[in-house]
């Protein structure tokens, strides 16, 4: 009887963490019309962008830049990235997940930055499907030299002159909205 009870509480468990996980990972609905045009808009800017600066924490909690080519967040804001799986930012990101991701629209002085969590995915099926023409020049070897970033961002800040998404006028505060619960 003992192990039937620890059988249905450890399964309880493991569906509760999946369930959460998956909440984790979907976009809340409830959005309201501003928070809506702000979302439009800097989608707008991601697409606009080539590259964003994505930016991690080292070890001694210094945050450390870089420039990278994303590909187009998906209809749940994900982001996946490429890198060099010897790279400082897999080390990095293997120790604290925390994840900032920068897109800067000079042309209209705006910017987008998301915060969230990246976690390293190295499956082979997924890895085919995310690896843009010419970066066989960066990896050699597909299946070893090249490992994806999945960005999950849970806040989104913009600001968009154009779009008169200018920020707060004393304190600079760009517009935020809150991607995940």
């Amino acid at each position: 009887m003992k192990k039937l009870l620890y059988f249905f509480v450890s399964l309880f468990l493991i569906l509760s963490c999946n369930t959460t996980s998956q909440k984790k990972l979907s976009v809340r609905e409830n959005f309201t019309k501003e928070e809506q045009k702000i979302i439009t808009t800097a989608k707008q800017i991601i697409t606009n962008c080539h590259f964003a600066t994505v930016i991690s924490i080292d070890k001694k909690g210094q945050p450390r830049a870089r420039v990278m080519e994303p590909f187009a967040p998906d209809k749940n804001f994900v982001i996946w990235l490429g890198t060099n799986p010897k790279s400082r930012k897999v080390t990095q990101i293997k120790n604290n997940a925390k994840v900032t991701l920068h897109y800067y629209d000079k042309a209209n002085f705006g910017y987008v930055s998301l915060m969230g969590n990246a976690f390293l995915v190295d499956d082979e099926a997924l890895k085919a499907t995310k690896f843009k023409n010419g970066w066989d020049k960066f990896y050699k070897n597909q299946t070893t030299d090249f490992l994806l970033i999945k960005f999950v961002p849970e806040t989104l800040e913009l600001i968009s002159i154009p779009n008169k998404f200018t920020g707060d006028a004393v304190t600079w505060k760009p517009h935020s909205v809150v991607l995940r619960e």
